[in-house]
């Protein structure tokens, strides 16, 4: 009997949606299950699945996975399709490495300060800080730099082999470059450009954008 896949998430966290583009990419059919990690009242049985409410879990039949990168190792394991996780030891290396940065030094600045206080803090009517805009825009810069010479290496980012890095970096640099100085930042670094240009293309990463709420006008 075939298992059922439920991704766990909310429709505008960018690890949900990195989640998404994996399963889009080896083409698994899945539901979804909308758990909101800002609320006060998280589903008791969502916490069962995730101890510390983050999102998403990917639900495969009884088994449950959190953390976004074991979500992607999972599907590329688990799943038929093209391979998302290179052999090669450089390009395994690399790929561990866009995650890492992505993770450690670019999720805060790039979304959680540039995308949401430029875009997304309007559209849901609440207030945006320009000195978070300034001070994200700032460190962004060197993980803009640090994802560009990795991408001139082209053992991953290369725009051609897509693999779990790619799945990783396209949802931030989604959100990032909605905000006109965010999109104005990425053209500094031009092999970064060049993988946006192509990425952004993908049916993965365009099927999976989220609708976000019109933008209010007082």
């Amino acid at each position: 009997m075939k298992k059922t896949v439920v991704l766990r998430g909310y429709q505008f966290s960018v690890y949900n949606r990195i989640a998404r583009v994996a399963l889009h990419e080896k083409g698994v059919s899945y539901d979804t299950e909308e758990i909101d990690p800002f609320a006060d009242d998280i589903p008791a049985h969502y916490m069962l699945r995730q101890p510390f409410g983050r999102v998403p879990v990917l639900s495969h039949g009884a088994f449950d996975v959190y953390e976004t990168s074991a979500i992607g190792r999972y599907v590329d394991a688990v799943f038929d399709g093209p391979r998302l996780v290179p052999l090669g030891g450089e390009s395994l290396t690399r790929l561990a490495q866009v995650v890492s940065i992505v993770d450690s030094y670019g999720y805060r600045p790039m979304v959680r300060q540039v995308f949401a206080h430029r875009i997304f803090r309007p559209a849901v009517g609440e207030e945006s800080d320009e000195a978070e805009i300034e001070n994200g825009l700032a460190a962004s810069r060197p993980v803009l730099q640090a994802l560009d010479t990795l991408a001139s290496e082209a053992h991953v980012l290369d725009g051609r082999v897509f693999t779990l890095a790619d799945c990783h970096l396209a949802p931030m640099i989604a959100y990032f470059v909605q905000a006109p100085e965010g999109k104005t930042a990425l053209s500094n670094y031009s092999a970064l450009s060049d993988w946006w240009a192509l990425t952004s293309q993908r049916a993965s990463v365009a099927d999976t954008e989220p609708s976000l709420p019109a933008i209010h006008v007082a």
